[in-house]
């Protein structure tokens, strides 16, 4: 009876430094470190963001300032690594992330994470033989204030997510070409100005949400983004159950996202239309609330005043080169290929060039293209100038033609 007691009590004792010695993040610094336990989400996802907790968003006087492209550090304090796992490093706008925020994820560690070993470090809760791995704040998220998040999926124990949360500032690039001028951009609301496929949605599992990880396995996450490290050396396996490629909601299907994120990350919120061409909107699972930045294509800025988290855009539709033939005389600055409204080919940038029927006027541009419009009323093209359509063909001085053409172009002087 004694051993029996005493075996208990050893397995206790084990349990009790194996928790405690569970792994929290030390850099970047967290919200709420004094506080901040080092245990795994709870299985019903009620503490799900965060480690939720009275003042979880207290900075304590936390503050990681991030450049963009630059370096970062992500360590770890603790030595229960569970054999290694998965770990996805994500951003919200939103400054008190809740089950609706929308996470974009930026970088994915697959295998390896947070250590590549076969089991446990020696106990030690203060332990850092943990792996200290980099990662960098993209191109295409705007400067400004936002929430980062590390996920964690254990390869050995029980099915478990693990996510400790910090407040993040990101600043511009630090180096700039000097030999290249700065030009002024309007300001923008801190969000995603890629396409929202580079930054997919924050992976969630374990958490009473029907999506689970694979015991003894490392994750292959279903849609890490394009920032992906391979850290480990066992076999990655997908996660089973009823798992989108990336959900932010957990314990509930509810996964409309808080309008915090703005646009590159993932947990659902209503979209918002941005001025990309031919540009499509998703169908988000549900309204968010809040403020954020948008997605926007080709890093054009967000709107003034966005309302939403993410948009995903569709690439612009190219349209179909136009049909046109060389000039017969490059040299002659009323030679044209077209004989209509349309583009043609041409030999000299800031050439005028009249259409072979004389009712048509255009400029060669830098491409060696020119785009035809009619002539002014009463006049015709000849040699590369409008003249008068009268019986003395007066020519029209060369200011003018250029101020009607302009005007007809809408663009400023040629």
């Amino acid at each position: 009876m004694a051993s029996i007691k005493i075996a208990l009590m050893a397995a206790a004792v084990t349990l009790f430094t194996t928790t405690n010695a569970h792994m929290i993040m030390a850099t970047p610094t967290p919200y709420g470190k004094s506080d901040l336990t080092n245990s795994p989400l709870l299985a019903d996802g009620s503490d799900f963001p965060c480690k939720q907790r009275a003042n979880v968003y207290n900075a304590e006087g936390a503050s990681n300032t991030m450049p963009i492209g630059v370096n970062q550090t992500l360590s770890f304090i603790g030595s229960a690594v569970h054999g290694g796992g998965s770990c996805q490093i994500s951003l919200t706008t939103d400054k008190a992330p809740s089950k609706t925020t929308q996470w974009q994820v930026i970088h994915s560690i697959e295998g390896g994470c947070p250590a590549n070993t076969a089991g446990n470090f020696p106990e030690n809760p203060d332990g850092s033989s943990a792996t200290k791995f980099e990662f960098s704040v993209p191109e295409g998220i705007t400067p400004g204030q936002y929430t980062l998040a590390w996920t964690w999926f254990n390869r050995i124990g029980n099915r478990e997510m693990y996510m400790n949360c910090a407040p993040v500032t990101v600043t511009g690039a630090s180096k700039r070409d000097v030999s290249e001028p700065e030009i002024p951009k309007a300001k923008s609301a801190p969000g995603f100005s890629k396409r929202a496929s580079s930054f997919p949605a924050m992976f969630v599992a374990n958490v009473g949400n029907g999506c689970s990880t694979a015991d003894s396995t490392d994750l292959k996450f279903p849609d890490p983004g394009d920032s992906v490290q391979f850290a480990g050396s066992n076999p990655l396996v997908a996660p089973v159950g009823s798992c989108a490629a990336g959900s932010s909601s957990s314990g509930s299907s509810g996964s409309s996202g808080s309008s915090g994120a703005s646009p590159s990350a993932s947990a659902a919120a209503s979209p918002v239309t941005a001025s990309a061409p031919s540009a499509s909107t998703p169908t988000p699972s549900g309204a968010p609330s809040g403020t954020g930045g948008v997605f926007n294509e080709g890093g054009s800025t967000a709107p003034s005043a966005p309302t939403a988290t993410i948009l995903t855009t569709a690439a612009p539709s190219t349209p179909a080169a136009p049909s046109a033939t060389a000039p017969s005389n490059p040299g002659n600055s009323s030679s044209g290929s077209s004989t209509g409204t349309g583009s043609s080919s041409c030999s000299t940038p800031g050439q005028e060039i009249c259409s072979p029927d004389g009712t048509q006027i255009g400029m060669c541009d830098q491409t060696s293209h020119v785009v035809f419009q009619p002539v002014a009323a009463g006049t015709t093209c000849s040699n590369g100038q409008m003249i008068m359509a009268t019986s003395g063909h007066k020519r029209l001085r060369r200011g003018h033609v250029r101020r009607t053409h302009s005007k007809a172009f809408g663009v400023g002087n040629w």
